[in-house]
């Protein structure tokens, strides 16, 4: 199958490699041009510029955006409205408030254009293990796209899956994480625990390898506390400094109108908040994780 990659960012560009091992055509587009010099190395085809897709598309055209949620994929979504064809498909695969997807989508039906919003989950390991994706919008655009979903989700049966109209995809990924926040909280916080027992010398490397495997808390973000963990314990390289998507937010927010209590959820985004004016071992953790799948891990001379 054949589709446009618009956003070769972290995630973007391992999964238009991704799609490429799977076989299929994929023609991308990126404001700088070293991850498209890549991506074209691979067996992708450059598009010079956003009106190239339509000319280097056969119809009805996929155009995936992974690009950041806001004006940005605002101002991409008005522009490939004006150049695909009734029939054709844009897909956001950004972390995109599901309000403004559902906006959208009716924006786009209006032209005679097919939208579907894909939550993604995966980061910066999804090329070799495959992502989770959890889709929004009508049927019918996604059962086209089949070949496209089971190729990058980690397997075609599993990981993937049409969760509902427009703006489930979106809906759906939020609430995802803000569940990851609470969970790498309590990870953080249960490594600080034991780190701070210096009577028993524990080794929190170590305990992490253990957990891995058998453990009820396995999973990969205690992969990726362990990662972090490997080279030194005391992670000198990490200030505790942890950023929030928006997401963990704007799942805070819902419960509120919802009526739904989510103690663990909105406390670990007030944890977020606190790292920016302290200094502690759990906090550090919790960067690191989160530079594991695509954040950003700002060392201590650049957190101020």
């Amino acid at each position: 199958m054949e589709i446009a990659m618009v956003g070769l960012g972290r995630m973007g560009g391992n999964m238009a490699h991704r799609l490429l091992q799977g076989g299929h055509r994929v023609v991308v587009w990126n404001r700088s041009k070293e991850p498209v010099r890549e991506a074209v190395a691979a067996g992708a085809l450059e598009a010079p510029g956003v009106s190239d897709f339509v000319q280097m598309l056969t119809s009805p055209r996929a155009v995936w955006m992974m690009l950041p949620a806001g004006d940005v994929t605002e101002q991409m979504l008005l522009a490939l409205m004006d150049l695909l064809e009734p029939g054709d498909t844009i897909i956001d695969g950004g972390n995109s408030n599901y309000h403004e997807t559902i906006r959208r989508a009716g924006l786009v039906k209006a032209r005679g254009l097919h939208y579907v919003d894909v939550g993604t989950s995966g980061g910066i390991w999804g090329l070799a293990e495959g992502y989770s994706l959890m889709i929004g919008g009508d049927i019918e655009p996604v059962e086209r796209l089949r070949p496209i979903f089971e190729t990058l989700a980690p397997a075609p049966d599993k990981g993937w899956g049409h969760v509902g109209p427009h703006g489930a995809g979106h809906f759906v990924k939020m609430v995802h994480n803000g569940i990851e926040y609470g969970m790498m909280q309590a990870l953080a916080e249960g490594f600080e625990i034991m780190k701070k027992k210096t009577a028993l010398e524990l080794d929190v490397s170590q305990i992490s390898e253990i957990w891995r495997y058998g453990s009820v808390v396995r999973s990969w973000l205690l992969d990726l506390t362990a990662s972090a963990l490997k080279d030194d314990p005391n992670l000198p390289d990490i200030a505790p400094w942890v950023a929030d998507s928006g997401e963990g937010r704007w799942t805070v927010q819902e419960a509120i109108d919802l009526d739904v209590p989510a103690p663990a959820i909105t406390l670990a985004l007030m944890m977020r908040f606190v790292s920016r004016n302290d200094d502690n071992y759990a906090a550090k953790l919790l960067a690191a994780m989160r530079a594991g799948f695509g954040g950003h891990a700002i060392k201590p001379a650049e957190s101020h």
